[in-house]
């Protein structure tokens, strides 16, 4: 199996963090000298902050079965994310002088921003079974600072079983037939969406990078942007978006705009809608609230020319990193547990069987990832990808997005404004 994940440059006009990490600075000299060790013989406590809700004790049960066999080594594990700002949390943790060992990073200009922080990996004995484009979000100046976590792919998860209820024969690949097949849901008395656009992410990550994946050059219309050379506004593939956007809201469930992603997700699993923009991640949650769901994955079109909107959004979600200023005794156990966790039987069928992953590896066999992993990788082997573009935003920009999208469905702007919020966000956060 190859992965044909589209290589991508890094974007021009990468903002610095510093005041964002300032702080944080200041107070490194403390973390940095944290006493996870002293008088502890060589017992170690790593510390580990990631962003998937979703996997939150799968990998506190990995993370234990690890202390099982390294008895010297125990975890402390923070899962924030769903609902809540996994990036500030993060930052926070910093300012306040409580860095985390081990954390995740979404790769690109994400990578660049916290490149001073971040451990050097590229000796690390797993770097040579990645697949190479995998590495590719964390590689800056040919050094790998972080492992590849997995593969996640999103468009509009959906309910076989609802969709044959509905008579829809044809799966919808196109705008219009997207919008038949709402209607054909609706008459059969099926809610067609489980919209929940009260989580910012949804809309400013996911759902806005579908038009930057469509132009025909992202990373010269990235470019353009950061130069300002080119617009949103006017832009024929976010007008198209936003008709999309329409069309979920309309065939969707009530109060669109205080729909958490708990509430959609659960909303989904109870059969009470036929489809979720969500990706292969909800899967874990899927199996806890009804098990055995027949599912699949559809595109996000923003046109009726299916060659082209025949793709979902592919790509590495993010990677491992580890803190350079972390005690040594610590990073030590971080790349241990990373290579175990890649490379020991336990440690493959837990990513795959338990978390549901894509492998990033060709080392782990892609079985027991579930039917939206396998729609996945069905994708990504046809080449029918489309990048992952909010990775290269200006920092800041994708929650403002967000907060833009949510005032144009909650009708405080209209399809002019909300377009022209965007280039006035962009312009101001580059």
């Amino acid at each position: 199996m190859s992965f044909k994940i589209k290589k991508f440059p890094l974007a021009a006009g990468i903002l610095s963090a510093s005041l964002l990490l300032s702080t944080a600075c200041s107070n490194e000299s403390a973390s940095g000298n944290k006493a996870s060790n002293d008088g502890k013989g060589d017992k170690v406590v790593v510390d580990i902050f990631q962003i998937k809700v979703e996997i939150a004790d799968q990998l506190k049960a990995l993370t234990d079965q690890y202390s099982k066999e390294h008895p010297n080594v125990t975890f402390n594990v923070e899962s924030v994310g769903g609902g809540a700002d996994g990036d500030s949390a993060l930052k926070a943790k910093f300012a306040s002088g409580n860095p985390p060992d081990l954390f995740t990073n979404g790769g690109y200009q994400e990578a660049q921003i916290w490149k001073s922080k971040l451990e050097d990996l590229s000796d690390q004995p797993w770097v040579k079974d990645a697949y190479e484009s995998a590495l590719i979000p964390m590689t800056i100046d040919g050094k790998v600072y972080g492992q590849p976590a997995n593969l996640e792919g999103y468009g509009f998860t959906y309910n076989k079983e609802l969709f044959k209820k509905a008579g829809i024969k044809e799966l919808p690949k196109t705008l219009s037939e997207l919008e038949a097949a709402a209607k054909k849901l609706k008459a059969a008395g099926i809610t067609p969406f489980s919209v929940g656009y009260g989580e910012w992410w949804v809309l400013g990550q996911h759902g806005i990078n579908i038009p930057f994946a469509y132009q025909k050059d992202s990373n010269a219309f990235v470019k353009g942007l950061n130069d300002g050379t080119t617009k949103i506004e006017g832009n024929k593939e976010f007008k198209q978006y936003l008709k999309l956007l329409d069309l979920t809201v309309k065939y969707g469930n009530k109060g669109s705009l205080t729909t958490d992603y708990n509430t959609q997700v659960t909303k989904f699993a109870n059969g009470e809608a036929a489809m979720i923009q969500q990706g292969n991640w909800i899967q874990p949650m899927l199996d806890k609230l009804n098990p055995n769901m027949k599912l699949g994955i559809l595109p996000m079109p923003l046109s009726d020319n299916k060659a082209e909107t025949d793709k979902l959004a592919i790509d590495v979600p993010n990677s491992w990193v580890i803190y350079n200023k972390s005690p040594e005794a610590d990073k030590k156990a971080a790349k241990d547990f990373l290579n175990w966790m890649v490379t020991s039987d336990e440690g493959k069928r837990t990513l795959v069987e338990d978390f549901k992953y894509v492998p990033a590896f060709k080392t782990i066999d892609a079985k027991g990832i579930g039917p939206l992993g396998d729609e996945i990788m069905k994708y990504s082997n046809e080449g029918k990808t489309l990048p992952w573009e909010w990775m290269k935003f200006p920092d800041g920009v994708k929650q403002e997005f967000g907060a833009n999208l949510q005032e144009y469905i909650g009708g405080q702007k209209s399809k002019e404004d909300v377009l022209k919020a965007m280039d006035n966000s962009w312009a101001q956060l580059k």
